[in-house]
């Protein structure tokens, strides 16, 4: 295989109004942990899988002995307002073609399925620990802002550049006339932020209207939260052995 493809599991009925939610590996890993969380809390089904010679050229190993290729999966949730088509994958593709051809594969799917809003979810590096995680925001349309503003997402804060899918492909969808925004958890962006991942599951169940059990991920990000306060602890231990109780170590704030 030389190519990108989406292969579908079946024949997929027609959809009901769907809106795209990409959660991929990014800063943090919060998307792919929304991402995954949703679709097994939801019990998504699974529809579609993107392959590529864009990822890295190695396999998983099952835990039954087999092998399996790198992919991107999607996955459907039929729900009461909209359906709901995920995107989850092991990585993104590795170069700046690969990630266009990929972003353009995912949004010919939307075509086909006339999907016409797309929400993409990453992370915003900060490089700091903060108390309240912010969710930031970036979309194409006034609208889309509009509604999201109304939930306490913050736009225009946020600057510099957003690298992979979960700028692409909102952007390009721009182009083939979808509205998209790509969601950014507040992180310190050097460990997995479960607890910035659980704000956005949060927003999109209620921006959504489903109802998502947030059971698992409130313990995963209680878990998260100790282990973050003991780092803090430590270094706050080292920094007054090493200056003196004087020295202030705002910075991991």
């Amino acid at each position: 295989m030389i190519e990108t493809v989406v292969v579908e599991t079946d024949k997929i009925k027609k959809l009901n109004n769907p809106v795209l939610i990409v959660g991929l590996p990014g800063i943090g890993l919060i998307g792919q942990v929304v991402g995954r969380y949703l679709v097994k809390e939801l019990k998504a089904a699974k529809i579609a899988s993107l392959y590529s010679h864009h990822f890295p050229h190695q396999v998983f190993m099952t835990k039954k002995g087999g092998m399996r290729l790198i992919k991107n999966s999607f996955y459907l949730h039929r729900a009461r307002k909209r359906d709901l088509v995920i995107v989850v994958g092991d990585v993104q593709a590795l170069s700046s073609v690969g990630q266009y051809e990929v972003a353009g594969k995912i949004l010919e799917f939307c075509k086909k399925h006339k999907v016409r809003q797309l929400v993409t979810v990453g992370g915003y590096s900060t490089g700091k620990i903060s108390e309240q995680r912010k969710i930031f925001a970036v979309a194409t349309e006034d609208k889309l802002k509009d509604k999201f503003k109304k939930y306490g997402v913050v736009f225009g804060e946020a600057k510099g550049s957003i690298v992979g899918a979960a700028g692409l492909i909102p952007t390009l969808g721009k182009i083939e006339g979808m509205e998209g925004i790509c969601l950014m958890g507040e992180t310190h962006g050097g460990y997995v932020d479960t607890i910035a991942a659980r704000e956005i599951v949060k927003l999109l169940a209620v921006y959504l209207g489903i109802s998502v059990n947030l059971k698992r991920i409130d313990e995963r990000a209680k878990k998260s939260e100790k282990i973050m306060k003991k780092i803090e602890d430590e270094i706050k231990k080292s920094m007054e052995t090493e200056y003196g109780s004087s020295r202030t170590v705002s910075y991991i704030r």
